[in-house]
């Protein structure tokens, strides 16, 4: 099968979505398939135009100007057109602005077309990224219009999404691709000495951007509570921290804070962490915090990361980031944004860790990109045949 996928950012910019289309696109790519990625070209310094990486081809489209968080690139619709041309199925992934001129080159061609739904986008306050916002939000209802199937991570985000609502009738949820490599040999160990963990004590780990939306002051807030019983308790941060697209305000108002505590060692930024590297940072945390703030975040993959290495969450009570403590009973559910609710859970947690274990064997099986990869083949396979269309083998 000849597979297209489609999405404004991909590696090496890190994000929970440019991870889930690496891990997807190089697990169709292992199950024979061949597999394209068009996107954009955000830092013509660094980044080449055309290059294969883990199996998938992936071609980027230079960019005119950034646009807030976005971009725009004025022929990323003509290389679209012959991609979209070439390829059985074309596969995006929303939110994003070119989204509705693919879907319908894919529709006037007779190529089934399937978005993933990953999240809302919800920019900073301002005159101009109030106008950004109603702009994107109209191209996606375009693209989910347009579309032929729509996925998105659970039901219990769709339930709740004002834009999944109205696209019930083409709906599957499909559970996320999650994998991270078991850690090297003596690395956890070399990663506690690297940080200066030992001797603190519980370890309490965010693993995002340092983002508005991330409720990075729900934890800061909650901190004082904490360390009033654990007083070597340690927040690691990983995560980029500095230089956050959009995010400078944010950063402005928090960072002040946060180096009162850095000062003493309470709280360290990590920076960006390979997977390898998160693979050893994982086993030195007592629970991870996922305490986001609104629907720009979906499910938390880091989340099922943690469990696989019998570490439980804290996550905001949001549709859809709640479900992994839910389904896996991994942790606790708090309020959204309640800073004394989150530093109640973290103190629970830690009276009572050991009761937190959970079936790691079954987690990855779950969650493993080539059982992901199957589950949309399924769907490939079946939007094909309605449309009275096989797959090329040439």
């Amino acid at each position: 099968m000849k597979i297209l996928t489609v999405l404004t950012y991909y590696r090496p910019h890190t994000s929970g979505l440019t991870i889930y289309a690496e891990r997807l696109g190089r697990a169709f790519a292992r199950r024979g398939h061949q597999v394209t990625v068009l996107t954009t070209q955000y830092d013509r310094r660094s980044l080449p135009r055309d290059e294969m990486m883990a199996g998938v081809h992936v071609i980027r489209v230079p960019v005119a100007v950034r646009v807030s968080k976005g971009v725009l690139a004025p022929t990323f619709g003509l290389v679209a057109t012959k991609l979209v041309w070439e390829h059985d199925v074309i596969h995006l992934h929303l939110p994003q602005f070119d989204a509705p001129g693919v879907v319908l080159r894919a529709r006037l061609f007779g190529k089934p077309s399937v978005l993933t739904y990953h999240c809302d986008l919800r920019l900073p306050p301002g005159l101009f990224n109030r106008f950004v916002n109603l702009v994107v939000k109209f191209q996606n209802k375009m693209a989910g219009i347009l579309a032929d199937h729509i996925v998105t991570y659970t039901q219990d985000y769709a339930d709740n999404s004002s834009y999944l609502s109205r696209y019930r009738h083409k709906l599957t949820p499909i559970l996320p691709p999650v994998e991270l490599p078991p850690p090297a040999p003596g690395s956890v160990e070399a990663f506690a000495r690297e940080h200066h963990i030992a001797g603190w004590s519980p370890v309490i780990g965010m693993v995002t951007r340092f983002a508005a939306e991330k409720g990075v002051e729900v934890l800061l807030d909650a901190l004082p509570a904490v360390l009033e019983k654990y007083p070597k308790a340690q927040v690691l941060f990983a995560g980029q921290y500095q230089d956050v697209l959009g995010e400078q305000a944010y950063a402005d108002r928090l960072i002040p804070r946060i180096k009162k505590y850095m000062g003493g060692g309470y709280w360290k930024f990590l920076g960006n962490l390979s997977q390898h590297q998160l693979a050893a940072f994982y086993p030195n945390m007592d629970v991870l915090v996922v305490p986001s703030l609104n629907s720009t975040e979906a499910f938390g993959l880091v989340q099922v990361e943690a469990m696989m290495n019998n570490v439980p969450c804290v996550a905001s009570a949001l549709p859809g980031v709640r479900q992994p403590v839910t389904m896996h009973g991994m942790g606790k559910i708090v309020p959204i944004g309640e800073p004394s609710a989150l530093a109640e859970a973290l103190l629970a947690i830690f009276f009572e860790k050991e009761k937190f274990r959970c079936d790691t064997a079954e987690l990855i099986r779950l969650y493993d990109p080539n059982r992901v990869a199957q589950e949309y083949e399924k769907l490939f396979e079946e939007l094909l045949r309605k449309k009275g269309k096989g797959t090329r083998n040439d």
